[in-house]
């Protein structure tokens, strides 16, 4: 609900409004309306789940240990969700777990994004069992509406796009999709103290 008011979502509107907030340790996709949570869905699946498929996988083909925070980089670097046509490449440093000693890779904007296919199925399945859950009359509102990505992992590069593909809905991408949740509890709290003394001292 935070994320929702943060990205300037109109929740106490009738209509139906859907949010998706990928998160460090978890996505969280709910439909909304009438300033309540209509439906929800939680799955365990984030940025790190990205960082930590990465790892995984520069372990498994290359026998090369990163760090987190290298892994964090390389998704931020060239990580995406659908092919753009336009490729790249980076180098990598790590630890060679055969050796043990340092070593450097060239890696690919394409197998990172198949490193990537799993966490990035996950969030796709999450949204499209919300949309199977939902009320008849909220999915009519949100083939016009569609939904806003917030947190971190929305702007993972084609995520939005591949949404759409496999929802037919439209997808948007919050202005600021990092303090979305800050902000929306910001306006919360300043509603509640905005109320609070309105409604005098003894509240």
């Amino acid at each position: 609900m935070a994320a929702a008011i943060g990205v300037g979502l109109p929740v106490q509107e009738p209509a139906g409004n859907m949010i998706v907030d990928i998160g460090g340790g978890t996505t969280e996709v709910a439909v909304i309306s009438l300033a309540g949570i209509v439906y929800s869905r939680s799955v365990r699946v984030g940025g790190d789940e990205m960082d930590e498929a990465i790892i995984q996988h520069i372990k498994r083909e290359y026998n090369l240990l990163i760090g987190e925070r290298t892994a964090e980089e390389i998704k931020i670097t060239m990580g995406s969700a659908l092919s753009s046509g336009d490729e790249s490449t980076m180098e990598v440093k790590g630890r060679d777990l055969v050796a043990g000693l340092p070593r450097t890779l060239t890696i690919s904007s394409e197998e990172v994004r198949q490193a990537l296919q799993e966490p990035v199925n996950a969030i796709v399945e999450a949204v499209r069992v919300t949309l199977e859950r939902c009320l008849p009359e909220l999915s009519a509102d949100l083939v016009d509406r569609g939904m806003v990505l917030a947190g971190g992992g929305a702007l993972l590069r084609g995520l939005d796009v591949l949404i759409s593909e496999k929802t037919q809905l439209p997808v948007h991408v919050a202005d600021d999709p990092l303090s979305a949740v800050a902000e929306g509890t910001g306006i919360v709290l300043h509603e509640i103290n905005f109320l609070r003394k309105m409604a005098g001292p003894n509240s």
